[in-house]
């Protein structure tokens, strides 16, 4: 039975055939896109995408996440019940002034990437956007990898019963990502694993009273001058 026959028993039973999908072209075509434009370094290239999901209340509330293509590392995840253009200002600001600007950022032509107060202000600061083609979330791989994610192992397990905990939630998971969570494009290994600082050496003061503390007759004839 090929398609034309289940399209034609679809139209007599009265359901909705869908509309053939037309052809794109290849990805290396579009400029911007994840082909074309490969992150070499971090930095390089970050980009960001929206999420939306849902408190126990019924409520919606999206999520602003920010990644850096090259190391895979989650910048933020800013959950709030509405996200405009201002908010995607805030964001960045504090990302810049923690990480520095990268080169390149990537998104959707949403209309909180496209408005002319976020592109002034990155073309101010000297970070080119990368708008990918309408239609085509695969252009956007890397974040929309991310955001299946975030979905999979966090989003779709819990229930949020106020914004509040589902700011700390996310916020947790966001971390265990950047610095547990092994990813096998980076060999197994999180994007920013935390590191373990040896232990500091004491100082001779300190030693020298931990050792008096221990012994009383040490520390008599320390104080007193006489042999150890």
């Amino acid at each position: 039975m090929n398609a034309k026959r289940v399209e034609r028993i679809w139209r007599r039973e009265g359901l909705k055939v869908p509309q053939r999908q037309p052809k794109r072209g290849r990805l290396w075509f579009n400029d911007g896109s994840c082909v074309r434009l490969r992150p070499q370094y971090s930095g390089h290239v970050w980009s960001y995408d929206f999420v939306m999901d849902r408190t126990h209340d019924g409520k919606a509330f999206r999520m602003l996440t920010v990644i850096d293509e090259y190391s895979r590392q989650c910048l933020a995840i800013h959950v709030q019940r509405k996200l405009k253009s201002d908010d995607v200002l805030a964001v960045l600001t504090e990302l810049f002034q923690r990480h520095g600007p990268p080169d390149h950022i990537r998104s959707d032509n949403g209309a909180e990437f496209t408005s002319h107060a976020v592109r002034d202000w990155l073309w101010r600061i000297g970070v080119k956007t990368l708008y990918i083609e309408p239609g085509s979330p695969w252009e956007n791989g890397y974040n929309e990898s991310f955001n299946g994610k975030l979905r999979d192992e966090l989003l779709n397990g819990e229930i949020f019963y106020t914004l509040k905990e589902a700011i700390i939630l996310i916020e947790r998971w966001r971390i265990h990502y950047n610095t547990v969570r092994p990813h096998s494009s980076l060999g197994y290994q999180p994007p920013a694993p935390q590191t373990i600082l040896p232990r500091p050496a004491m100082l001779p003061y300190a030693a020298l009273q931990a050792a008096q503390q221990g012994d009383p007759n040490r520390r008599n004839s320390n104080l007193t001058g006489g042999p150890p």
